[in-house]
């Protein structure tokens, strides 16, 4: 399974503050515990919201804002995407996190992603173009089960 544990933004990051060299070590040995692990599939950090945009739809209208956006509590400051047998075990990892000791207040939400197996199978088609090629590969082999590939 999946998981993704989202790094909820908060006013230092908002600043645009980068870590210092010893955040930046910690964060690497816990990278690199993770990919010894063979669990690590991606982990980035976002720029904040000063130099972003949203796009709102609705009634058949899009509308882009422009950041910064003010509500810390709903922007992300990043993302790991790990793959683990399951929640308990992703939590287990997200604990790890150098950025969420508790030394500053931070919150990190743990998200399931969707497998194509999560989806009907009449989804099987459309999914092998899906941009995620762990969903387009997996959908390939459900309407192809004896076939690798």
């Amino acid at each position: 399974m999946r998981f993704m544990i989202i790094r909820k933004s908060d006013s230092n990051m908002e600043t645009g503050a980068l870590p210092d060299n010893g955040l930046l070590a910690a964060v690497g040995r816990y990278y690199q515990d993770m990919r010894d692990a063979g669990v690590l599939l991606a982990g980035e950090w976002l720029r904040p919201t000063a130099s972003s945009a949203r796009i709102v739809a609705t009634q058949n209208k899009q509308t882009v804002i422009d950041g910064p956006f003010t509500e810390l509590k709903e922007l992300i400051a990043g993302f790991i995407l790990i793959e683990v047998p399951s929640l308990e075990e992703a939590i287990r990892w997200a604990r790890r996190c150098p950025t969420l000791t508790g030394a500053v207040d931070a919150q990190a939400e743990i998200r399931q992603v969707l497998e194509a197996s999560d989806f009907p199978a009449d989804c099987a088609d459309p999914l092998t173009l899906h941009a995620s090629k762990q969903i387009a590969t997996d959908a390939e082999k459900l309407l192809h089960p004896a076939t690798t590939v």
